[in-house]
């Protein structure tokens, strides 16, 4: 059977900002006199993972380092007397990295009018290649929670075995510095810590739900890659990255866990994914016969409800259709010769990557279609019950982040409650209404997860609004804040 599937038509998009004159009169409005109120932002060093580094469109490259929020952040604390912001470049635009001379990690993607492609061309930053610090801007791309207290996090030798962060090895001020040490070592006056706990749950997400949830595991020496981290050790680390930041005095401002559920990464591809028509439709439910036969038997044995054996059966029809799946979560009737096939519902999240895969061939075999006569493995689809596991870890670190914002007199920024407006109702920034829309919502970046250069401008007036609440301080009162037309959505291949 030959299926043709059209995963996204996408038109160029130019955004055009008029300034018109009606040569009427005009009144000097009052200048409003900025005060950074009891906050001093003389030395600001920020911590954090992705979106503390400006991480962007798959990669991290010398423009996405400039558009971070903590640099737009950095520019407004100056008015104020803050002092130099520095911050680990990379070697390029090109995005992507090297380990002895070896590609460890790809360039950017770029926008070639149909959809997301990875830039032809070849990385020059060498992980070997060891910065001089330290550096205001500690982001760590890919750093969970309990990686910002890690010994070895940033020694070379062990990024070849996963055991250390590539990016973080390229800043470290030694093999066995830590993330919070090389931040803390510069007695920074103020601080941001953002998105802490977002990779604690993201790895998880993206694998579709292939890792373990390690709540009720202390140890995160134990877990994997792709596995949730344990809310007890998130609030443990999250208090000691706090308590080692605030201990001289410095203010700071913290961020919420956004679900990361809501990002396009898991909305672009839609549950029901596969168009066929009323030849091909008939062809795989004659396929699936025997298997929605066994059902029926394993229901008359009581080995499944009713309810499950509906939920199990599939049924295909001409238009579109769910896509075939295997649900580890369903009752294990191998012993009956079943496996545990299911057509995915609206509450089940395929992400991004399975867009170029459901619909391709097993050896070019015609009739093995991956998502219809072969059903997707774990890694393609992010079920209820996994999706579910994500949200109640994030709650837990949120109630940690706000109890310690709270005891500590910090600013805090509720980038949960900002990603849902913008994935419900979008959210507006000066003429630009932004969403979550993949490629033209204005906000998140190609690879469906981190933000745009305008969605960190947006955040960094986030962070704005919430220091001058907890602060005093009249940044947005006195108009010190980023403007949308200066910081743009899509950036070119050649930069």
């Amino acid at each position: 059977m030959k299926i043709k599937y059209i995963w996204l038509i996408l038109a160029t998009m130019i955004f055009v900002a008029c300034e018109t004159d009606d040569g009427g009169d005009t009144m000097t409005e009052p200048v409003v006199e900025l005060t950074a109120g009891n906050a001093d932002f003389t030395n600001y060093v920020a911590l954090g993972a992705s979106f503390t580094a400006g991480f962007a469109d798959g990669a991290l490259f010398i423009a996405s380092q400039e558009n971070s929020f903590p640099n737009i952040l950095s520019q407004q604390f100056a008015a104020t007397g803050g002092g130099d912001f520095t911050q680990p470049l990379m070697s390029d635009n090109n995005g992507g990295l090297l380990l002895g001379g070896i590609p460890i990690a790809n360039p950017r993607l770029f926008f070639n009018g149909a959809g997301p492609e990875v830039l032809d061309a070849v990385p020059t930053t060498e992980v070997t290649n060891i910065l001089s610090g330290p550096f205001n801007n500690t982001g760590v791309p890919g750093a969970k929670s309990f990686h910002l207290v890690a010994p070895g996090y940033g020694n070379v030798g062990g990024v070849a075995t996963g055991q250390a962060n590539p990016y973080f090895a390229r800043m470290a001020s030694s093999a066995n510095a830590t993330m919070l040490e090389d931040a803390a070592s510069q007695n920074p006056t103020f601080f941001t810590l953002s998105e802490v706990g977002g990779n604690d749950v993201l790895g998880f997400a993206t694998s579709g739900g292939a890792g373990v949830d390690q709540t009720g595991n202390f140890d995160p020496t134990t877990y994997g890659p792709n596995d949730i981290t344990d809310p007890n050790v998130f609030a443990s680390t999250f208090n000691a990255i706090v308590g080692t930041l605030t201990g001289n005095g410095a203010g700071g401002a913290v961020t919420s866990v956004p679900y990361v559920t809501s990002l396009p990464y898991f909305t672009t591809v839609p549950y029901n994914a596969a168009p066929l028509d009323a030849a091909t439709a008939g062809a795989l439910n004659a396929a699936f016969a025997e298997y929605n036969g066994g059902l029926l038997q394993a229901e008359s044995f009581a080995f499944i409800t009713a309810e499950e054996r509906e939920a199990r059966t599939i049924n295909f029809v001409e238009g579109q259709n769910a896509v075939t799946i295997v649900d580890e979560d369903l009752t294990d009737l191998t012993g009956l010769g079943l496996p545990s096939y299911r057509q995915t519902t609206p509450d089940d999240l395929v992400v991004l990557t399975a867009a170029s895969f459901i619909g391709t061939t097993v050896d070019g075999n015609p009739l093995l279609v991956n998502g219809l006569s072969v059903p997707l493995e774990d890694q393609w689809v992010l079920t209820a019950n996994e999706t579910q596991s994500v949200i109640t870890a994030t709650d837990a670190y949120n109630v940690t982040i706000e109890q310690v914002a709270s005891a500590n007199g910090l600013a805090f920024v509720d980038l949960k409650a900002i990603l849902q407006q913008a994935s419900t109702t979008g959210i507006q920034f000066d003429d630009f209404t932004m969403d979550t829309s993949l490629v033209f919502g204005g906000l998140v970046s190609l690879d469906g997860i981190h933000l745009t250069a305008r969605g960190y401008a947006l955040m960094a007036n986030k962070f704005l609004e919430a220091i001058d609440a907890a602060y005093g301080s009249n940044f947005v009162a006195a108009g010190q804040t980023a403007s949308a037309n200066n910081y743009i959505v899509s950036y070119p291949p050649s930069l």
